[in-house]
């Protein structure tokens, strides 16, 4: 399971950190998308919530590649993560594989450092 979290680990942030960084550098031709995807990437685009996602990508991709504060980084990709898979799941199924894989990645990662994730899950009353 080590190696398979190692693996992960650096498969994941070698995604972030490369999409996140075309995102401002634009080094990596997108498909143009259209109908309701496109209008979706559009609105995002023009309101500059994208710069605040391609940073977060890009900060998650650096410290998964470093192996510094893998949790954090797990926290910070997670509603990243959830976002580009329902995008593909509903609106723009053409990478859809990439997606779950990403979901993938991520569950291995998470499932290896599960002890330092355990206390987001943790019920406190009063």
């Amino acid at each position: 399971m080590k190696v398979a979290a190692l693996i992960a680990r650096l498969l994941l942030g070698l995604v972030f950190l490369v999409f996140g960084l075309n995102g401002f550098l634009n080094f990596l031709p997108l498909p143009a998308l259209t109908g309701q995807a496109g209008q979706f990437i559009d609105v995002l685009a023009a309101s500059h919530f994208m710069v605040f996602v391609f940073t977060l990508e890009i900060l998650g991709g650096l410290l998964l590649l470093v192996n510094r504060l893998v949790p954090l980084a797990l926290v910070l990709l997670g509603p990243v993560i959830v976002s580009i898979f329902l995008f593909h799941a509903l609106l723009d199924r053409a990478e859809l594989g990439l997606a779950v894989l990403v979901v993938v990645l991520w569950a291995i990662v998470a499932i290896h450092h599960r002890e330092h994730l355990a206390g987001i899950f943790h019920h406190r009353t009063g």
